[in-house]
């Protein structure tokens, strides 16, 4: 039998040292106790929730009981009138607009931006703008709203007035009253801006994650740049794009001061978006507590409770819709 010198020179394999059972022991203790903590944080956030359901439950119950008028479609809020007569229904359609608007216009612009800067920017020049988009997230809404209150609202009303010239005949964009710019549309816009550093922000970090063997193989085929984005990052990303885009919409329904800042707030309905009036329900509870007696506070909880179910409804629906599109979730990469 033949031997090589390498073979007869290598040293003998050292063996593997032993584990102790005391290490073993302690590894599955500290398995035990991260599994406990992490059992007890779930357990503990479901209290929460359900705390919170509850009471803002019992509240709404105590107001509505006494609710003259319907409480869905009353287009008055007045809790503290003899006798008391209040409902959610222009609350509740400012709410959905000004945030279907802030969609609209954040979402498409956001995912531009995260693909500019992932697969387009230049090193040099995408850090930068990654960093002032993070730092845009970090602004309070007070600050977004006096922005919105001394900038945004005097330069939009040559824009309505343009928009009233040339798509007046869509009846959204007819503007049928006299006044400054302080409407839903308004509202939506500065949500817009708002919402979209988050939007941005993730969907950047999705589009990062794509495997880079993906792009590869499209542009082996002979893809463009373009088709790659197209055929590779957008599927791959898409789950997480709509998971930013619900984080987003959180904020937009649950925006507070920036939209008490900004819009001139009427309890009537209007399809005429560019006319001043509307009110949402983080808007209404904030301008509307200090002042209020015990059944306008009960009243006002009961429209937070409504709040707190449609922010409930909506982020279901996100995750149904990314368990049915489990093959675009990057969890199989």
């Amino acid at each position: 039998m033949a031997f090589t010198s390498s073979s007869m020179d290598s040293p003998p394999p050292t063996p593997a040292p032993p584990v102790s059972r005391k290490s073993t022991s302690t590894g599955r203790a500290g398995d035990k106790i991260f599994l406990g903590l992490s059992r007890g944080s779930g357990i503990l956030l479901l209290v929460i929730m359900a705390s919170i359901a509850a009471f803002l439950t019992y509240r709404a119950v105590l107001a509505i009981s006494q609710d003259e008028g319907n409480f869905l479609t009353t287009f008055d809020w007045n809790p503290a009138g003899n006798p008391p007569v209040f409902g959610i229904a222009v609350l509740l359609f400012g709410t959905v607009v000004s945030s279907v608007i802030a969609m609209v216009i954040a979402v498409p612009v956001a995912v531009g931006i995260a693909l500019f800067i992932s697969h387009y920017a230049p090193r040099k020049l995408a850090a930068p703008i990654a960093y002032v988009v993070d730092l845009l997230a970090a602004v309070p809404s007070i600050i977004y709203g006096i922005w919105g209150a001394l900038f945004l609202v005097p330069y939009l009303e040559g824009l309505n007035l343009w928009l009233d010239e040339y798509f007046g005949w869509t009846y959204v964009f007819d503007k049928t009253e006299v006044g400054v710019a302080r409407s839903l549309f308004t509202v939506g816009i500065l949500l817009a801006i708002m919402i979209l550093p988050i939007v941005t922000s993730v969907s950047r970090e999705v589009f990062l994650q794509v495997p880079r063997m993906n792009e590869e193989a499209a542009i082996a085929l002979g893809a463009t740049r373009w088709e790659v984005i197209r055929l590779s990052v957008l599927p791959f990303g898409r789950s997480g794009v709509i998971s930013a885009s619900m984080l987003g919409l959180g904020r937009a329904l649950g925006e507070t001061m920036a939209v008490a800042t900004v819009l001139s707030p009427s309890f009537l309905i209007s399809g005429h978006l560019l006319n001043p009036g509307g009110g949402t329900f983080a808007q209404n509870i904030a301008a509307k507590f200090d002042e209020a007696n015990e059944l306008g506070r009960d009243a006002l909880i009961a429209s937070g409770l409504v709040l707190f179910i449609l922010t409930l409804l909506v982020n279901g629906a996100a995750r149904l819709i990314i368990a049915r599109r489990k093959e675009y979730s990057g969890a199989n990469a």
